[in-house]
C-alpha cells in the first residue's frame, strides 16, 4: 500500500518506519526542512533504540522516503496518517488540535482519489468527526473516509510494541475504511495479534482510558509508598504482594518520583477536561493529577531531609534526568520539578544522563553537565538516582561512597537496597516507600 505519514515526531517517525518494514511504501512529511535533511542523511532526531538502523534499512530498500511536500505525498495515497502534536492547551488543559485541523485542510486539497484519513495523534473524543467535516468542507468532491488509530508505544520499546502489540485499535464508520485498515495492518493479522475494530468515539476513548488507568496505578503505589514510610512497611514487598493478583498485575506498580513523559500528563489533563465539558467529572483522574504533582514535591522534601534540611552550598550529583530510561524525552520529567528546587536552594547540581543533555541543557539551567557518574559524585554531599538507566543500576557503590564528601544516597527509583548501600559505606540511604 501507499501510505503518507504527516508528522515525523516520535509517533509519526516510529509508525512510518515500522509500516515501511511491513512492506508498504511510506512517505513521511514534515514542515521542518532541517528535520527532513537530517532524516534523508540517515540521522534520527529522537533517541529510540533500534530506530536508526531500521530506518536506514527501509530507505535503502526503497520503501521509505521523506519530504516537505505534503501534496506530493498525499496524492495517490491509500491511507494518510495524521501524526502531529496535540500539546496541552494553555489555560484549560484541553488538547490543542490546531495542528490536526491544519493537516486535515491540507490533506483535503491534496487528495486525488479515495483514501482513508487516519488520526494517529491522541485526540479528544469527537475529533475524527471534526476532521471529516473539515476535509469535506475544504474539498466537497473528496472521496475519503476517516479512521481513528491511537498509538500505544512505550518510549524505549516502541519498535517492539509496534511489531508485537498487545492490541491494535481501529475506529471506523464503514466496511470500506475497515478493509483499508486491515490491509495496512495485514502482517499483524497474519500473526494473530488482536485487532480491535470499533466506532470512532470508542477508539478515541480507549486511548485516554488506558493512559489514565496506568497513570492511576503509578499514583496509587506512590501514595502507598508514602504510607509505608510512616508505618514501617516496604513498598517493594507490598507491590510484589498485590501484583501477584491477576486482577491487578505487577506492571506500573513501581514506586518513584511520579510519572512524566509525553503521554500521561497530557492525556490525564485532556480526559479531565473532556469530563468537565460533558458534566461527567473524572474525579479519579483529577485526583491522580493532583497527587502526582504532590509526589514530586514530596521527593524534594525527602532530599532536603536527607541533607539535614539545607542544600545551600552542597554539591549534589543527579543520575538521570529523562522521565524514563532509554529515551531522550524530558517532557514533564520529575527532574524538571526537583532539580530547579535544588538549584533554587543554593545547591551545586551535577547531572549525568546518557541522552538527556540535548534537551536538558535548555530546560535545567544552572546545572553542571557531566558524562561520568563517578566523576559527578567526586566530593559530593549527596547522590540522587533520578532515572533508572542500566548504567546507574550497576554502580560500584563502594567506589561511589568513597569518592563523596558525605556519602548519602537518595534513591528515587529503589534501584539499590538499603542493606547494600549501608554495606558499601553510605551513611544515609533514602528510598521511596522503604
Amino acid at each position: 500500500m501507499r501510505i503518507a505519514m504527516i508528522g515525523t515526531g516520535y509517533v509519526g517517525l516510529v509508525s512510518g518506519v515500522c509500516f515501511s518494514d511491513f512492506g508498504h511504501d511510506v512517505i513521511c512529511v514534515d514542515k521542518d526542512p532541517n528535520k527532513i535533511t537530517m532524516l534523508e542523511s540517515g540521522e534520527v532526531p529522537i533517541y529510540e533504540p533500534g530506530l536508526d538502523a531500521l530506518m536506514v534499512k527501509n530507505v535503502e530498500a526503497g520503501r521509505l522516503s521523506f519530504t516537505g511536500d505534503l501534496s506530493a505525498a498525499v496524492a495517490g495515497a491509500d491511507a494518510v496518517f495524521i501524526a502531529v502534536g496535540t500539546p496541552t492547551r494553555r489555560g484549560d488543559g484541553h488538547a490543542d488540535l490546531t495542528y490536526v485541523m491544519a493537516a486535515a485542510e491540507e490533506i483535503a486539497q491534496a487528495m486525488t482519489g479515495y483514501c482513508v484519513v487516519v488520526t494517529k495523534s491522541t485526540v479528544p473524543v469527537g475529533t475524527n468527526r471534526r476532521v471529516k467535516q473539515v476535509i469535506a468542507k475544504a474539498n466537497p468532491e473528496a472521496q475519503f473516509d476517516v479512521a481513528s488509530n491511537p498509538e500505544f508505544l512505550r518510549e524505549g520499546a516502541a519498535i517492539d510494541d509496534f511489531m508485537r502489540p498487545d492490541r491494535v485499535v481501529v475506529g471506523v464508520q464503514n466496511d470500506a475504511a475497515a478493509e483499508v485498515m486491515a490491509e495496512v495492518y495485514r502482517p499483524l493479522f497474519l500473526r494473530d495479534f488482536p485487532i480491535v475494530t470499533t466506532d470512532l468515539e470508542s477508539a478515541e476513548m480507549i486511548k485516554y482510558a488506558a493512559n489514565a488507568f496506568l497513570a492511576t496505578k503509578i499514583t496509587f503505589i506512590n501514595e502507598i509508598a508514602a504510607l509505608c514510610e510512616k508505618v514501617g512497611a516496604n513498598v517493594k514487598e507490598v507491590s510484589k504482594g498485590i501484583g501477584m493478583d491477576g486482577r491487578i498485575g505487577n506492571k506500573f506498580l513501581h514506586a518513584g518520583p511520579g510519572y512524566g513523559g509525553s503521554c500521561f500528563p497530557k492525556d490525564t489533563s485532556a480526559l479531565a477536561r473532556i469530563g468537565q465539558e460533558h458534566a461527567v467529572p473524572m474525579q479519579i483522574t483529577e485526583t491522580v493529577i493532583k497527587v502526582n504533582e504532590a509526589v514530586k514535591r514530596r521527593m524534594i522534601d525527602k532530599i532536603m531531609d536527607t541533607c539535614d534540611g539545607n542544600v545551600n552550598g552542597k554539591t549534589i550529583a543527579v543520575l538521570g534526568c529523562t522521565f524514563k530510561p532509554n529515551t531522550d524525552d524530558m517532557r514533564d520529567a520529575p527532574s524538571l520539578t526537583i532539580v530547579p528546587a535544588l538549584v533554587g536552594g543554593g545547591a551545586k547540581v551535577r547531572v549525568v544522563d546518557p541522552q538527556g543533555r540535548k534537551e536538558g541543557e535548555a530546560l535545567l539551567p544552572g546545572v553542571n553537565w557531566m558524562d561520568d557518574a563517578y566523576k559527578a559524585v567526586q566530593n559530593a554531599h549527596a547522590v540522587i538516582v533520578m532515572t533508572e538507566w542500566n548504567e546507574f543500576r550497576a554502580l560500584d557503590l563502594k567506589r561511589v561512597a568513597n569518592r563523596m564528601e558525605t556519602p548519602r544516597m537518595i534513591d528515587l527509583r529503589n534501584v539499590y537496597s538499603p542493606k547494600d548501600a549501608k554495606r558499601a559505606g553510605f551513611e544515609v540511604y533514602a528510598g521511596v516507600g522503604l
